[in-house]
């Protein structure tokens, strides 16, 4: 219903703009119209967080550390012995829910401030274990 009622005023208002290219004022209108639609946008999405993450810890030499941490938070984390540049690494890899990002950052940086952390946001093909993240510290 959303969609209908946004396509209907796009093809109005552009009518308007298109119709009177000369009116400095309908063509700023609609310019500052389009890009505080798409930042309340960004702020609402943001603000929802609703889909899922999937995050990729590097550390040095508190894996196990921020593993267990993470699994005491009630997430399921996986543990990959690896190798960078500079010799061996752990990596932690987990997925959980996008509202949850805050609470593993926070956790992973209160044991190892200098971890390396990725995010992408991700469409799970199948569901497993998301946890409750309700274990807060």
């Amino acid at each position: 219903m959303l969609g209908f009622i946004e396509s209907i005023l796009f093809v109005v208002t552009m009518g308007a703009v298109l119709n009177d290219l000369t009116n400095v004022l309908y063509v700023v209108g609609y310019a500052a119209g389009f890009a505080t639609g798409n930042v309340v946008g960004m702020a609402i999405e943001k603000r929802l967080a609703i889909g899922f993450s999937h995050i990729k810890i590097i550390t040095k030499e508190h894996g196990f550390a921020v593993a267990e941490a993470l699994r005491q938070m009630d997430y399921a984390v996986t543990e990959i012995p690896a190798r960078g540049r500079n010799g061996a690494v752990s990596l932690c890899d987990l997925t959980v829910r996008r509202k949850d990002v805050p609470a593993v950052e926070k956790c992973t940086l209160g044991v190892d401030p200098a971890a390396f952390i990725t995010i992408e946001d991700i469409t799970p093909l199948r569901s497993g274990y998301w946890g409750t993240g309700s274990v807060r510290r």
